[in-house]
């Protein structure tokens, strides 16, 4: 299944500018060292599976780099590298481009002027690729990401984030080939017809931004409930530590790009 079956990820340490990084609401200053041991657990898990993990050095110059899944979508087809839509993000893409080449024949940018486009807002299934409309993505990223992938295969799908959601995976993450899980919310616009879904719990809604990699299931750690959910659905899920890249906004999704490159 190429919407979960991975070979490789790259990962980014966290630099230790990571603190002036981008966040909705200010609810303290991330511990760079708590952070670095999460992002240790993180990538042990990305092994675990038998995938090849590619850790890249950190960039001070990005506070926000360790999210390096905004800078690209990774296909088994090619890669597409992003134009993010928070301007202080976008040299991220152009640092993500040469790993990336090396591993792909095929590496497609996005280049409109007016077009803005981050991997968090992209959902890729068995059937279609689901895109977000969002804060950082508009709908001339959009459109080019349509034009570029148009002979890859996967249909392109526009959606729409709920207003107050940073982005579209914030609030939803694929299980398996027919199952998304996702928040009432998210849910509740009609963007999932055809799925099987599984909702996190009321209260929990931090704990949709999870990840299906290979065999496991990684969720940030500490909702209960849902993971009591996940477990007898008959998912072998892993918890990993989230506290710090949740004050930034970040999820179990934004710390990878994973991937089965061709040449």
């Amino acid at each position: 299944m190429q919407s979960y079956t991975f070979s490789h990820a790259i990962t980014r340490k966290p630099s230790r500018s990571i603190i002036a990084g981008l966040r909705a609401v200010d609810t303290g200053t991330p511990d760079l060292g708590v952070m670095q041991a999460h992002h240790v657990d993180y990538i042990a898990a990305l092994r675990a599976t038998g995938a090849e993990v590619i850790e890249l050095d950190a960039l001070e110059a990005f506070p926000d780099s360790v999210f390096v899944e905004d800078t690209a979508l990774c296909l088994p087809q090619g890669a597409v590298v992003m134009r993010p839509g928070a301007p202080s993000r976008l040299g991220e893409a152009a640092e993500m481009a040469p790993h990336l080449q090396a591993l792909y024949g095929t590496v497609l940018r996005i280049t409109g002027d007016d077009s803005y486009i981050e991997g968090g807002d992209i959902l890729t299934t068995e059937t279609e690729i689901l895109v977000g409309r969002s804060a950082r993505t508009n709908a001339a990223g959009v459109a080019e990401l349509t034009r570029l992938v148009a002979d890859w295969g996967l249909p392109v799908r526009e959606v729409f984030t709920p207003p107050g959601v940073l982005h579209f995976k914030t609030d939803c993450s694929l299980l398996d080939a027919e199952t998304i899980l996702s928040t009432r919310r998210l849910a509740a616009s009609g963007c999932f017809a055809g799925y099987k879904m599984i909702y996190v719990a009321d209260g929990e809604e931090a704990c949709a931004n999870t990840i299906r990699f290979n065999d496991l299931v990684i969720m940030p750690a500490g909702f209960p409930k849902t993971r009591a959910t996940l477990d007898q659905a008959g998912y072998k899920v892993v918890e990993i530590g989230n506290s710090e890249c949740a004050k930034l906004d970040g999820g179990m999704s934004c710390l990878s790009l994973r991937f089965t490159p061709k040449r």
